[in-house]
């Protein structure tokens, strides 16, 4: 990794702003895919949406082409590991959904544990290019929110994972 001096000013910006950690996931089956992101907002509306950042050479990219929806889990503490998977960056023996308990619903594999989850839908239209991304809107269709009372958020900040 280059010194901190020569990365670019923008991820240096991006570092510095702590962010939420989920898995944006798709399929069912053997068709599963599934991305660390968290590149991403969430808009308040009728109806809510959800912006994400994907990498557009990511198995869930492709993927999303066809199925137009997906699930976005959110993670907590003590899924830092599977965050590090589905990312690309720790191996995952058998695959990144044999780590953790998944159900199936109708837009995706959602992580049992997660602390919240939403049933997304990609809207129609032309997907774009943002930086070395491609943005992803989707409507979102469904939201289930756990208990918070244990909860630990998963933050990205820096390059390392955090809690709150």
């Amino acid at each position: 990794m280059p010194a901190e001096a020569d990365r670019s000013p923008i991820r240096r910006l991006r570092g510095r702003f702590g962010a939420g950690v989920s898995v944006w996931a798709t399929g069912a089956g053997r068709d599963r895919a599934g991305l660390t992101v968290s590149s991403m907002m969430v808009a308040d509306g009728e109806p809510g949406r959800v912006l994400g950042l994907l990498d557009p050479d990511s198995d869930l990219w492709e993927s999303l082409a066809t199925s137009r929806c997906f699930v976005v889990s959110l993670l907590g503490w003590d899924d830092r590991g599977l965050a590090e998977a589905f990312a690309g960056v720790a191996p995952a023996p058998g695959g990144v959904f044999k780590l953790g308990s998944w159900s199936s619903t109708e837009w995706g594999p959602v992580l049992d544990t997660a602390l919240a989850w939403a049933g997304c839908r990609l809207v129609e239209g032309e997907m774009r290019t943002v930086g070395w991304s491609v943005l992803a809107e989707a409507v979102v269709e469904q939201v289930t929110v756990a208990d918070e009372d244990q909860a630990q958020p998963l933050v990205h900040r820096r390059g390392r994972y955090h809690h709150l």
